[in-house]
């Protein structure tokens, strides 16, 4: 019943269309959601003759415009089970700051995430996952450091995806709604100082990139 005077509500009132913002939260925590489903998946794989080891996964913002993709890590990433940790992630830090580009816009992964001694004794199958994760993330660009992991990446039938080239420092297209960046792996570019100046002259294209990227 209603008070006197007062008019009845509609049988059917409607609600409110949600904002950018609200969509957008909504978004992320569905990737967040869908990446902690894929870690724990991983984390129980028994495909791969890991041992006790747990797989690296990878860190980063859920919804990054930059996905960095490494082929495979070393002792300090499986140490911890996090990519890009110890010296790869601190010269990349570093880098991403030479850029300007705010490392809450990046997200990073390994092709074999499994810490096995050799990268060719994980299950292919496992190597594929990162298919999902990247469906997952959604990039605006993928940056693909050395040619192991732009093999892989290749290998994978990416909905709509185009073959990218080991032409570092080109940022070529990659799907409809992602780019691509070859460019040197950066750990071996970690104790050899021609490395490392064709690592960051292949880099350092991504601040152009960052730069030209439309504000949301």
């Amino acid at each position: 019943m209603h008070a006197q005077g007062q008019a009845p509500e509609p049988s059917n009132p409607r609600r409110m269309p949600a904002t950018d913002d609200e969509i957008r939260e909504k978004y992320l925590e569905r990737a967040i959601r869908e990446l902690n489903a894929f870690s724990r998946e991983l984390q129980s794989c028994t495909q791969c003759p890991r041992g006790q080891l747990m797989p690296v996964l990878g860190s980063g913002h859920p919804q990054a415009d930059i996905f960095l993709l490494k082929h495979a890590p070393r002792p300090a990433e499986v140490e911890e089970g996090v990519a890009f940790y110890g010296r790869t992630g601190n010269a990349l830090m570093k880098s991403l700051k030479r850029l300007s580009i705010d490392p809450l816009a990046v997200y990073g992964t390994l092709c074999v995430k499994c810490p096995v001694p050799d990268p060719t004794l994980a299950d292919p199958a496992c190597v594929a996952r990162l298919l999902e994760e990247l469906a997952i993330v959604a990039p605006k660009i993928v940056v693909v450091m050395g040619e192991d992991a732009l093999l892989v990446l290749n290998e994978l039938e990416v909905p709509l995806g185009r073959t990218l080239d080991p032409k570092p420092g080109e940022v070529q297209p990659f799907t409809p709604s992602m780019d691509g960046l070859y460019v040197p792996n950066i750990d071996e570019a970690l104790d050899d100082e021609p490395a490392k100046r064709a690592f960051w002259a292949a880099f350092r294209v991504l601040g152009h990139w960052w730069s030209d990227l439309p504000p949301y």
